[in-house]
């Protein structure tokens, strides 16, 4: 420790102080993060520079120094791609430090390190939220009574005569065109956003026969425009019956909300009814269809970035995908099929 303190004091080459640094301060008890964060070096530049000090002392921090090797055997390759299929979550300064500490391997590029992710099955993706809450047998009882009372009502549904509509709203921010794009590597790509936060509200109604959507812009969502909006697909579909599949919002189960419903199917029988709501499990959003199509607008946005000059320009891009599509999509067959 002592001839180490001594070398950083000499003065060294710039590149051999942040080595004897690293050392030192690994020695010292620092954590790799702390380490990283202060030198911003990498967890596998700490590891190889520990590994060569303790092999060789100072003079293995010293320019001259060959380092390690920047190739795995075919065997190794193997152990590191199975030590890679053991783990639930992957970071890449794990696997340069791994790779340092196990084989005394460090590569010059990272796309040697990603190449080993991809051969291990791995790939880079964002991560998705999940609620704790969500009750998994819930979902699937649900799942199971939606199921038989469409299966049940098979024949209205393909004579157009019961319309089931999954329904749900979606707030559109500004923001929500930034996203990944192909750019110059070392240039920014920005977009002119005044304030990334502006938003609009929208109710949505995917035919769960047609793919079809119907959507409508309100100001919020609440108990008011939610009646609303479903008068507006009462007028779209005169005559049919409508059976709306929805979230838990309490603006669906409110007080008013309920009375507008007894108005409606008021003195008729159950199966006549002209609105029927169907409500979803909880706390599961993916069980909503039109939750892709929200995500297919919004990535629609992203990859015609340039055209949205301001907001307005951006509501009237979404919604027009959103009206002239006809999605067709894995989770709308989620249900059943129907012809």
């Amino acid at each position: 420790m002592e001839e180490l303190e001594a070398f950083i004091a000499s003065n060294p080459d710039p590149r051999e102080l942040k080595r004897a640094l690293a050392v030192s301060m690994t020695l010292r008890g620092y954590s790799h993060q702390q380490i990283m964060t202060l030198l911003q070096v990498s967890s596998g530049f700490i590891s190889k520079w520990k590994q060569a000090f303790v092999m060789d002392s100072v003079p293995g921090l010293k320019l001259a120094y060959k380092g390690s090797r920047g190739y795995l055997t075919d065997e190794e390759k193997q152990q590191v791609i199975a030590f890679l299929r053991e783990k639930d979550h992957w970071d890449l300064n794990e696997l340069e430090c791994y790779l340092a500490e196990h084989f005394d391997v460090i590569f010059a590029a990272k796309s040697s390190y990603y190449d080993l992710f991809h051969e291990a099955g791995i790939s880079w993706k964002k991560s998705q939220a999940e609620n704790p809450r969500k009750d998994p047998e819930l979902v699937e009882l649900k799942k199971k009574e939606i199921e038989e009372w469409l299966k049940e009502h098979r024949e209205l549904i393909e004579l157009g005569k019961m319309i089931v509509l999954f329904v749900d709203e979606c707030h559109l921010l500004w923001g929500d065109i930034c996203g990944y794009i192909w750019g110059k590597t070392a240039q920014r790509v920005e977009i002119p956003i005044k304030n990334q936060r502006t938003r609009e509200t929208y109710y949505g109604a995917l035919n769960y026969v047609t793919g079809k959507v119907i959507v409508r812009s309100y100001s919020q969502g609440n108990t008011e425009n939610t009646i609303e909006f479903l008068k507006e697909l009462r007028k779209i579909h005169p005559g049919a019956q409508l059976v709306i599949i929805w979230d838990g919002a309490s603006y669906h189960r409110s007080k008013d909300f309920r009375d507008y419903l007894e108005e409606v199917n008021q003195g008729e029988e159950k199966e006549d009814w002209p609105l029927t709501c169907f409500q979803l499990a909880p706390n599961a959003p993916e069980q909503n269809p039109i939750e892709d199509v929200w995500l297919q607008g919004k990535n629609f946005l992203r990859k015609i970035w340039h055209m949205c000059k301001n907001f307005r320009v951006v509501k009237w891009l979404f919604e027009w995908f959103i009206r002239e599509e006809k999605f067709e999509f894995p989770k709308l067959s989620t249900y059943g099929e129907f012809s």
